[in-house]
């Protein structure tokens, strides 16, 4: 009986390692930014906002106190999607990759965690526009203050991607400080239907506005609007 009872207790012990085994670490997230692309990473954090959800797989802005991630066509049920609510705390294994700039998580799994939720203030970054400093800041929600709307080209103040069906994205440019700068509302974030889109259709060259959103990042940032106001 002895011998059985010791037999199952090295099973025991075995299986708990090669669960310890399978559990990987957390990283914070400067952990992350320092680590090498294409590599496994993983990272807890909170769900800010979704980008819409296809084929099993889906968009996901998600930021913590010390920092944001950017998880791209994440497999995901439409159910699990519906869970993802903003606050709602999660574990995301995956790979660390980059496109354009954007530094992203692909081929990710997920798991929600117990915890309080936490939903992210925008961060006014006006000041480091234009400076190398922006990029530290990227995959947050920011706040861009005090932004020239200027001519997106023959007189117009902004540009539709479809300008028949308004089923893409909106272009708008701003100036401040002498420098100029191209922005989106990203359709498949805020569609045409919502409020920032539709203030957007209502600006003219010339106004000032402050303006927030996800500071993503194509050749340089593209911030993804949420936010217009004069």
């Amino acid at each position: 009986m002895k011998k059985i009872l010791a037999f199952v207790l090295v099973l025991l012990m075995l299986a708990a390692c090669a669960l310890a085994e399978d559990v990987k670490p957390v990283m914070t997230h400067a952990e992350y930014i320092a680590a090498d692309l294409e590599t496994e990473v993983t990272v807890e954090t909170y769900v800010q906002d979704k980008q819409g959800w296809w084929n099993d797989q889906a968009i996901i802005y998600c930021q913590s106190e010390d920092g944001a991630y950017f998880l791209y066509n994440m497999p995901i049920s439409k159910e699990d999607y519906d869970l993802l609510v903003p606050g709602t705390k999660i574990r995301v294994n995956g790979y660390k990759s980059a496109w354009a700039g954007e530094v992203e998580i692909v081929d990710a799994t997920f798991e929600i965690l117990e915890g309080e939720a936490y939903i992210a203030e925008p961060v006014d970054v006006t000041y480091a526009l234009g400076t190398t400093y922006l990029v530290a800041h990227q995959n947050e929600l920011v706040a861009l203050k005090g932004m020239t709307v200027k001519d997106y080209g023959d007189g117009n103040p902004f540009a539709y991607k479809d300008p028949v069906g308004k089923t893409d994205d909106i272009y708008i440019k701003f100036e401040k400080d002498g420098a100029e700068y191209e922005f989106l509302v990203e359709y498949y974030l805020r569609g045409n239907e919502t409020e920032v889109y539709k203030a957007v259709e209502a600006l003219q060259i010339g106004d000032v506005v402050d303006i927030e959103g996800f500071l993503y990042w194509y050749n340089g940032a593209n911030l993804h609007i949420t936010g217009v106001a004069k």
